[in-house]
């Protein structure tokens, strides 16, 4: 079965660092761009982050920049998000998706289901 799964939420204090990792299972994780979302409670999905597949170029919502980063280790089949200088407004759902597109009507994507983290005193 083809699949992501996030890891690495928790509870940490504002200023606090975590890491979220993005495992894919089933598929080959270097074609695919990897993209991280957010949802807080009461709010729509947002996108917080992604890196290219080939080039590694990457993008930031302004909220996060310079305090996240995103990476990947595609010998481990895994991405990755590193938070640092958490905000209490980056309590959210974080979720992992895998995407790829091969063509004008071919594309496979993939969502996690989600890791909680919460910043708070």
């Amino acid at each position: 079965q083809l699949h992501v799964v996030e890891s690495g939420g928790g509870l940490v204090q504002p200023g606090g660092s975590l890491r979220l990792s993005c495992a894919a299972s089933g598929f080959t994780l270097d074609y695919y761009a990897i993209g991280w979302f957010r949802q807080a409670p009461g709010k729509g999905r947002e996108g917080v982050s992604c890196i290219g597949s080939s080039d590694g170029v990457t993008w930031y919502a302004d909220p996060v920049k310079g305090r996240f980063t995103i990476s990947r280790d595609n010998a481990k089949n895994t991405g990755y998000l590193q938070m640092n200088s958490l905000r209490p407004e980056d309590t959210a759902v974080y979720y992992c998706n895998a995407y790829r597109s091969t063509g004008p009507t071919t594309k496979y994507d993939y969502w996690g289901q989600g890791t909680q983290v919460t910043v708070s005193s």
